[in-house]
Parts: structure tokens; sequence; C-alpha cells
């Protein structure tokens, strides 16, 4: 391969790295108690279940007030913006998550947390771990292969 073939390769590996970013998953958390998730944008698009508040979901597409998010399960449905949070949640996918008291598998264990418990994302911790708070004010650190919604 010519020299200038190979810079020019480079180059375009380096604008889809550069480009990463833009790639990043955006999640929120539903701020309402039971909302309708629609299989359209539209209040009058037929509603196929009741999210929990709290529930953490995927930013698929946004569109002018609703967002076509993604829960845990993989399932897709369209959401009222104005029903989201900011606020950072994510729910145990593991049969039971251990939350420790450090970014450590071998740090004092502070509490287990069940499969679909849902838990606040504190920050994100060193590689592979994040920081974490029960409702009832525990906190620690989780495994991330242990939750969904990072």
């Amino acid at each position: 391969m010519h020299a200038s073939a190979r810079l020019a390769g480079l180059g375009w590996i380096a604008a889809l790295l550069a480009a990463a970013p833009a790639w990043a998953l955006e999640f929120r958390s539903v701020a309402e108690a039971g909302s309708v998730m629609y299989d359209a944008p539209s209040q009058k698009a037929k509603p196929i279940f009741l999210v929990a508040r709290g529930t953490p979901v995927e930013v698929v597409v946004s569109l002018e007030g609703w967002l076509k998010v993604r829960d845990a399960a993989g399932d897709i449905a369209w959401i009222e913006k104005r029903t989201l949070a900011d606020k950072r949640m994510l729910i145990v996918t593991a049969r039971s998550a251990e939350v420790r008291s450090q970014a450590d598998a071998g740090a004092p264990l502070v509490f287990e947390a069940d499969k679909d418990v849902v838990l606040e994302l504190v920050e994100a911790g060193p590689p592979g771990w994040a920081r974490v708070r029960h409702r009832d004010g525990q906190s620690g650190f989780v495994r991330v292969n242990q939750v969904w919604g990072l």
C-alpha cells in the first residue's frame, strides 16, 4: 500500500474516533409515576404500557416534545418529553447486584439489590464501576455489568 493511501486511511480512522462522542448514549429517567408509553408520538396514539417512576430509558429519537425510548428489556416506545427527568437512574439487571463500599470486588458489601431494583446514579466510578444510592439512603459502588442505564 502506498504511504499516502495509508495516511488517508489513518485520517478516516482519526475522524471516526473524533466523532465518537456524537454516538454517546443519552439516558433519562421517568419523573412521573404511571407515565404512558405510546406506539407513536401523540396522545391519540395507542397506549402500550405504563412505566414506573424512576425507570431509566435510553433516548433513541427526539421529536417536538416526544422521545422515542428503549427500556432495559429492549422495548421501544414513545413518551412525552415532559414526563422525563435529567436525574440518572440505573436498574439492576443481574439476579442480585452487590453494592460495595469501594470500587473493588474485595471491598466490604454495603447491600445487595435484587433484579429490577432502581438505584440512583451518583457518579461514574473507576472503569467498570458506578457509584449509586438506594432510595433508603445507602450508597456504594456497583459493577456496571450488573445494572442498565449507563
